[in-house]
């Protein structure tokens, strides 16, 4: 057992030196220790070669405008468009779209019966139609669809401005479109200036080939008169204060002037 593991170890000796040698021929130790220590090389900086300018060349022109200055395309400083004023000028908060306030239906049925009572009323040489109002007439897209047996009858086959004419006579340009049948641009500010709501009624008499005249109906009466007794009372009111101050300043003004007259009159007997 002895002989045999000195015999191992003999061949393992002789085999590291073999290999050694052999690496040593090959040259592996540097070829490792190069590895291990990598040399970092720079890298070469391309140079940026700047490109000739080309020659400024005589620019072509036609013979019809060679005669002429050229153009100076720098834009000129323009003016801002004028915009219209409203007849009707009244502050406008725009209406949140989730507190809509919706007519109900018995409501809505009593603004129809007095339109129809209004157009009735009406002179018949002129064609005229009812219009009941939606949320989507007076809030969020303001779009006005018209009766389509009505605009193919009456209204122009091709977009046009049709007016609309209130009671005040006041009026509101719209943008007609005939495919739609209906009246989109300036009908929201007509629709704001008069504070259409769900449910009012609107009737409209063409007087005009591309102008209505136009009666508001509201849907709530009551509120409205509220209003305006509510305001009618306030104009008393003020004016009864008035009046009173009025008064209470005359008063004391003769008071002050027989006061007056009593001190001169002691004066003089004295």
């Amino acid at each position: 057992m002895v002989e045999s593991k000195l015999t191992y170890e003999e061949c393992r000796r002789q085999r590291m030196e073999e290999n050694k040698k052999r690496m040593e021929e090959l040259k592996l130790n540097v070829l490792a220790q190069s590895l291990k220590t990598p040399v970092s090389k720079p890298s070469p900086v391309k140079k940026r070669v700047s490109k000739p300018k080309p020659a400024s060349a005589p620019v072509r022109r036609s013979s019809r405008v060679a005669d002429k200055p050229p153009p100076n395309y720098n834009e000129d400083p323009f003016e801002p468009l004028l915009t219209r004023r409203r007849l009707t000028c009244r502050s406008y908060q725009r209406r949140n779209l989730l507190n809509r306030v919706y007519a109900s239906d018995e409501e809505r049925a009593s603004a129809i019966d007095r339109a129809d009572e209004v157009q009735s009323g009406l002179d018949s040489q002129y064609p005229s139609f009812v219009k009941p109002m939606l949320q989507s007439h007076v809030t969020g897209g303001f779009w006005l669809g018209l009766p389509v047996h009505f605009c193919k009858e009456h209204l122009p086959h091709s977009d046009e401005i049709v007016t609309l004419v209130d009671e005040e006579e006041n009026e509101f340009p719209t943008k007609y479109l005939a495919e739609k049948t209906g009246l989109s641009g300036g009908w929201r500010g007509f629709s704001i200036d008069h504070e259409l709501v769900d449910g009012d009624c609107l009737v409209f008499q063409l007087i005009k080939p591309a102008t209505f005249k136009v009666y508001i109906i509201r849907v709530y009466v009551s509120e409205f008169n509220d209003d305006n007794n509510d305001v009618n009372k306030k104009n008393e009111e003020n004016e009864n204060e008035e009046n009173n101050k009025e008064n209470k300043e005359d008063s004391s003004a003769r008071i002050t002037r027989s006061a007056k007259r009593t001190r001169s009159s002691n004066l003089f007997k004295s």
